[in-house]
């Protein structure tokens, strides 16, 4: 059995722990200056009653704290966007953005 590729744990570990009424894990590895195939940058959307009680520093600690290992890892950059499901409700389509793509580690070139 080959082992569960990141994304596939890091999809695991927030259903089985926030049972979400959404998710989605974005691989956004390609966008930087990394091999093919890598799993080193992600996006995280997700929606789940449990978030509810948390303020957003709350959540986003919470999801870090489940992804410890991914993040010792391998894991270089883990974008959150934490919801309750009644703040889902509100959140305009299309609004959660995408995310820029990378600079190259050498800031803006002019």
């Amino acid at each position: 059995m080959s082992p569960m590729a990141i994304q596939e744990r890091i999809e695991s570990k927030l259903r089985d722990s926030l049972a979400p009424t959404f998710l989605d894990v974005i691989n956004e590895s390609g966008k930087h200056n990394v091999a093919p195939g890598s799993e080193t940058h992600f996006k995280v959307i997700v929606v789940a009653p449990t978030l509810s009680v948390l303020t957003a520093v709350e959540r986003h600690q919470r999801i870090y704290g489940l992804l410890a290992a991914e993040l010792a890892d391998g894991v270089h950059a883990l974008s959150i966007k934490a919801y309750s499901p009644d703040e889902w409700a509100r959140t305009e389509p299309g609004s959660v953005g995408a995310s820029p793509d990378c600079m190259g580690g050498t800031g803006h070139q002019t």
